[in-house]
This record gives C-alpha cells, structure tokens and sequence, in this order.
C-alpha cells in the first residue's frame, strides 16, 4: 500500500494540487490593443515567458512537491518552495534573499556557474532531499543550508571559501563539498573535514577539470556509492596546461586571472581516479589505462585521454569509467574492481561504427542506465542516428537488444521502470524532426517493442522522472504556447499542472498578444539536395512593400535552432521593429543524424557558411523580402559565423553581428575543437582555412563586433586579433566591447543596450524597415 502511494499520484491529490498550482487555461485575447514590445520590456521582469519552474522534485515519501519559483520583481533570482499535497497549501521552505549573506561568490563558483550556463541566476539554483525526505540541503551564496520541512534552516557552513559541487551521500548520512581544492565530507550537522590532501594550486580534487565542465557536461570530480560506504574522487593535475592571462577588464579596474585554458594540440590535465572510504581511509587508485589499443591511444603519452562518465553499478559492487581517447574517435566503458582499482574494458564504442570505416567522432551522451539486473541501456549512433541498445548482463554486455529504430534521434533517455519493465525517452518525431515527444516501449516484450507516443503533437517537450521511472515531469510548449510544465502518469496522462502559464489576461505578455505574429516553417535545399529546415516570422505585410530581414545564426555543431517550441519575446520585440525574422539550421547542426552533422570535420566555415548563403538567396526570391537589406547576427560560433560569411560573399549581406567571435581556432579548447578539427599540428590546413583571420580584410560590408573583456571561454584575444588584422589594413568597422562581463552579456539593463546598439547600427547603415 506504501508502495502504491509513493508511485502514483492519488485523484484527490491530483485535483489539489491542479487547483492550487494553476487557474484554468484561458484562450488567448486579442481584444486589448497592442502596446509597445521594447527591449527594455523584454527582459524586464516579471518575465515574459512567464513562470518559469526549476528543479521541480518530489520529496523521497512523494508528499511534498518542490520547486525553485523565479520572483515577479527579479525574473533571476530564484526561491525554493513547496506543495503539500495532504495539506493541499503551497508554502515558500527558504526565502533567498532573507537568508542569503548577498557575498560575492568565489571565481571558482563564479567560473562554474558560467560553464554551467547559470551564471546569470541568483539565490537558489539547486538543492537535493535528503534520503529521509526531512529536509533539503541548498547552496546559497557560497555556503551551505540543511532547510527542516518544519521551518527551522541551520546553516551548515560560514567561510570565506565557497563550497563548490555541494551534495549529500546516497543515503543521505554524509554532505560533502569541495573547498580550496580538496575534497571534504561530514555527517550531516556535524563539522566537515578534508579527506584528501591539499597538493598546490595546480593540484584539484573532486571537481572537474575545465574541458569536462566547459565540454563534456561533466560538472564534478566526486561520485558517491549506492551505500554511503565509498566515494570515488577526480584528481587532476593542471600544472602542464598553458596559462591565458585573462584580464577580466571592469568599469572601474581591471583583475587579471592566469586561467589554466587548454587550447588546440596543446597538453591537457593529467587526470586520475581515486576510491576512498568516507574519511579518506583505503584509498586505492583506479588503473585508467587498462588495455589501451595502440591504433587509438598513446604510446608515448599513456595519460593522454578524457575521463568522461563515471557510475556506480547499483549494487555498489563494481565502478563505471567511460574513457575517450584525445581524437574522440574511440570511447571504451571500464569495469572497475572498488576495493582494488583494478579494471577491465567490458563494452567499446567506435566512431567508424556509424561513418562507414570513416573515423570522425563520437559525441557523448548521458543517455544509458545500468539496470538493477546488471543489464545496460546504451545510446550509440552506430546506425547513423542516435538510438537505444539494450546490453545484456548475463552476457557480460556482449550480447545486445536493439530498443528503437528509424530515422529520428532519442534526445534522452527519461527514465526506466524496471518494476513494470518500462522505459521512456524523448525523440525527435519521424515525421517532423522539428518537434519533440516523451515515448514509452516494453522493456519485456517479445522481438521487436513498439514505441507509444506519450505526448500531443503540435509542441516540443522535454522530460524528466523520479529514480524509479513511475511519475513523469513534462514540459511542453509551442510557438505561440509558452512552457507549460506538469505530473503525468506512465501512460502520459496529465494528473497536474505544475505550471500552466496560461495566457490569460493576468499572463505579463498578455499586453502584447494583439501584436503576436505566426511562426511560418519551411525546408530548402543544401547545394547536395539536403533540406535544410528554416524559420520565419514576418510583420502584417501590407501589399507592394519590401522589408529588411533580421537573419540570426548559430551555425555550429550542437544546438539545434529551428524547432516548433517557444521562443520568448524577443523574437517579437524585433518583428514588432518591423523586421522579419529569419533562421536556418545549417548541415553540422544536431538532431538531424550523423550524415547531417558530419560535413563540418576538418572544414569548419565551410559547409555552414554554403547553406547560410542558401538561406540569403532564397530570401531575395521573396517579394515581400528587400534584397538589399538582409542583416546577420550571431554569438560565439555564431559571431565565427558572421565573420566567414561576410568574408565569402561580400555584398550578399547588408550588414554583419559579430557577438564574441572565435576567430583563430587554435585559441579555442582542446576536447572541442579536436574533435570536429583535429590537432594544429597534424590538420595545420584545416585551421588555416577555418581561421576568420587572414580574410578579415576581405569584409566590405557593414560589420560591428560584440565581446565581453572578461570571457573565460571565448577568449578575449579572439576578438582583439580580428581587430588589430582590420585596424591594420584600414579596414572600417564598428564594435562594443563590455567591461566585467564574460560569454554571457546578459541582463535586464545590458541585454537591452545590446539589442538598442544592434539596432542602432542597422538603422545607420540603412538596413531600415519601409515608411
């Protein structure tokens, strides 16, 4: 009976928590008359997309509900609050503004926080239940809170030191948390003690080393057993790794950081592997280099690989080590031994699998899950898209079930029911890979499982689930729906909203819903005859005028840009300027499969730059499109973009945004670069003709370069060299440069400056819309 009520939400909870959580969903009003969409508006808050939920969990007994709620007068500060479903009453467990020191965090969280893509939010970004569902640890402002469902918060940490990659054992006995470089574990209310030695500033212990955070979305260096009996812990050794001298240049004095910034064919950090019991004792170190294949790995540089993922098996028996050689080209999946460190290569992943003999690369995903029986749910692309295996433990993960099939990628792997012998991912849609469903199969069937959509078509979702794979947490929404979040059940059957952001009257875009305009999509085809998927919002047009064309890029190999989910506001606010907006997912964009990603390898600005160009002149075929005023913006590798695209086709453009271009790709990181360009030193050609450098003085048409003066990851010598190269040879062009900030130049005042400046510079350079 206990069982049952921690699987499933009852019908009396369920309606409580509906009615508490959300009014009914209104159809949408376009009575009121339209009101200006400014850019200050836009990211002014209460936010414009409405609520927008983080982190919603379920307490371990399935009675409280919890949720980080953004506040209506600052869209970036986050509380964390609470529904009890028996008491059917929300209530707010930790006030961050009240409880918060409001110190300035380390440069270290600072870092993590930007890699982390959360640099930007403030009070609460996390938290985890402890194991007997009493309380809740929280971060705040670089300390540590044990918050009682009673009401009582005990600060568990007060120092100058912020204490990065926080958590709770499995079990909950122990927290632990890193501090000036060491690992350090406690039971929870009592003091904390390192349980690894202090080495040196170069030396680190359970945190991740930069390319794994930056790259490889691998945020910390320490994982806890299933028992609470061992821990494994990272150790990495930077002192190899060249210095960048990053002066983080502010309004009013510049600091100067030597960053530790591996770039292209340069040597990354020697990283290693330790299992120790909770205070440090029986320390044994893993072996990483058990069986290297000489044809993938150094010979003379055995260190000389990426340590990807590590897992426990649930049992806590035995250690998973995912290991990546430096070309990415060859992952193998150790068997680690915890008592002794010893391991064993139990399943291999290669790059050629799913490239015809070709090597290219292999992209990692945290899309598997060791089941309870010791089988294995493993996501590969060896068929050219990526898809669910199922290995087979009394086969030692030799033998393999094949889970889905077809011509769309698994995005992720939502959870597994291993009681019902259910599993459920999220999937691009065979019909429409613009879209994005939460699927279910039979884990038991016999042959072949057929795949049930759980999820309505029109909307892209995402989704995730408890540990158990018994309640789903889905999030929907469309191009005029903005994220909508609620509890369903294993059949997809919506039990609550968590958040209905209705777009009522009282939603904040409500105001501007008069003026909202229709997504229209379309395909045209690559110079090889590949569609290539594009987007398009356009003013009311009125008959015989032509208009200028906002054309926004990214361009590089991951995100997919084009797709039928919400785009907030600002998309508006620029169609409501009268421009029409235009964007185009280029081949080496993701979730299209391997033959749609892998024309980018070894010619970075190439291919991407054609089916940009494509996407320009099909746009002058339009006769609601004025040809001679077509803009492109783009940021990071969209800013690269900007860049070879004037420098190919000048005067196909009316004007170019550069936002924090790379430039030279040797001044960018190892694990990514390598794996789409390979080594400075043995693809010397490939980055030639890659760099934005030696064609900056081909740039003829109108160009203004963004960049923060203190980004860690794009860094700031990217933009000073294309600078110094036009300056050089007299070349005109325009730039804004941002003191203080990094990557991310966001914010309610600086993201409006940005946007006014962009706009500036087009209305200068007579990309305008018509009278």
């Amino acid at each position: 009976m206990e069982e049952k009520k921690l699987r499933h939400l009852t019908l009396a909870a369920a309606l409580s928590l509906s009615t508490c959580l959300s009014a009914p969903l209104a159809a949408q009003s376009t009575e009121t008359a339209p009101m200006e969409l400014t850019f200050e508006r836009v990211f002014a808050s209460p936010s414009l997309d409405g609520p927008t939920p983080r982190a919603v969990k379920l307490s371990p007994d399935g009675r409280y509900l919890t949720v980080l709620r953004n506040r209506e007068d600052d869209r970036e500060r986050y509380d964390l609050w609470a529904f009890d479903r028996e008491a059917g009453q929300w209530a707010m467990l930790v006030d961050s503004k009240a409880l918060g020191s409001g110190r300035e965090l380390s440069e270290d969280e600072k870092m993590q926080r930007e890699r982390a893509r959360v640099g930007n939010l403030k009070g609460i970004i996390d938290y985890q239940w402890t194991e007997d569902g009493t309380g809740v640890l929280v971060p705040l402002d670089g300390d540590l809170y044990l918050a009682r469902l009673g009401g009582d918060v005990v600060r568990l940490t007060d120092t100058e030191e912020s204490e990065l990659n926080p958590a709770l054992s499995s079990k909950g006995r122990y927290v632990s948390f890193v501090r000036d470089r060491q690992l350090w574990v406690g039971e929870v209310g009592a003091d904390a003690q390192p349980i690894t030695p202090k080495e040196g500033e170069a030396i680190r212990w359970g945190e991740a080393e930069f390319v794994a955070q930056e790259e490889m979305s691998r945020h910390t260096g320490y994982w806890w057993s299933p028992d609470d009996r061992r821990v494994a812990v990272e150790r990495f050794d930077e002192s190899m790794v060249g210095i960048v001298t990053r002066a983080a240049i502010g309004a009013t004095g510049t600091k100067v950081f030597d960053q530790r910034y591996p770039v292209a064919g340069s040597q990354n950090a020697k990283v290693e592997l330790f299992v120790m019991n909770p205070d440090g004792g029986d320390r044994v170190e893993v072996d990483l280099r058990s069986n290297q294949s000489p044809d993938y790995y150094s010979a003379e540089d055995p260190d000389d690989f990426y340590l990807a993922r590590v897992d426990w098996a649930p049992d806590g028996r035995a250690l998973y080590v995912q290991r990546q050689n430096r070309q990415q080209t060859w992952m193998d999946v150790l068997k680690v031994d915890p008592s002794t460190g010893a391991s064993e290569i139990v399943l291999q992943e290669e790059a050629s699998q799913a490239h015809s003999g070709e090597g290219y690369w292999i992209n990692l995903s945290d899309n598997y899950r060791i089941l309870d029986n010791g089988d294995l749910i493993w996501w590969s692309e060896r068929d050219g898209f990526g898809h669910l295996y199922r290995y087979l433990g009394d086969e030692g993960w030799r033998g393999y079930q094949r889970l889905t099939k077809g011509n769309f990628v698994v995005t992720k792997l939502v959870g597994v029911n291993e009681q019902d012998g259910h599993l459920f991912y999220l999937a691009t849609s065979e019909d429409d890979p613009l879209e994005q469903h939460v699927y279910s199969l039979d884990l038991d069937a016999e042959g072949p499982a057929t795949a049930q959509r759980l999820t309505e078509p029109g909307f892209m979702h995402t989704a995730k689930m408890d540990a158990k794979g018994q309640t789903l947490l889905i999030t929907r929404s469309s191009d005029n729906s903005p994220p909508q979040t609620y509890i369903a059940d294993e059949q997809g059957n919506r039990l609550a909203w968590v958040e209905e952001n209705a777009l009522d009257s009282d939603h904040p875009y409500a105001p501007y819903l008069a003026s909202h305009r229709p997504v229209e999509y379309g395909t045209i085809e690559a110079d090889d005859g590949t569609p290539l998927y594009w987007e398009m919002v356009t003013p009311e047009l009125e008959p015989g005028k032509r208009y200028p064309v906002y054309f926004y890029h990214y361009g590089g190999p991951g995100p997919q840009v084009v797709s039928k989910g919400w785009d907030g506001a600002l998309r508006q606010a620029i169609v409501d300027k009268g421009y029409i907006w235009f964007a185009l997912d280029n081949r080496g964009s993701a979730n299209r499969g391997v033959a749609f990603e892998q024309p980018i390898y070894r010619a970075m600005g190439g291919v991407e730059v054609r089916d940009q160009k494509a996407g320009a002149e099909y746009l002058k075929t339009l006769d609601f499109v004025d040809p001679d005023k077509i803009a492109i913006d783009g940021w990071s590798y969209g800013g690269y973009m900007t860049l070879k695209q004037l420098q190919a086709d000048p005067g196909l453009y009316a004007a170019g945004i550069s936002g924090a271009p790379v430039t030279r790709w040797e001044l960018y990181d190892t694990h990514y670069t390598e794996r789409f360009m390979g080594t400075p030193q043995a693809d010397a050609q490939a980055y030639e003709l890659s760099s934005a450098i030696p064609d900056a003085t081909k740039v003829t048409d109108p160009l203004l370069i963004i960049h923060g003066m203190a980004d860690d990851n794009v860094v700031f010598e990217n933009a000073t060299e294309v600078i110094s190269a036009m300056q050089e040879a007299n070349v005109p062009f325009e730039m804004m440069l941002y003191p203080g900030y990094t990557h991310r130049v966001s914010g309610e005042k600086i993201s409006p400056h940005r946007y006014n400046t962009v706009f500036r510079f087009l209305e200068q350079n007579g990309v305008t819309p018509p009278d």
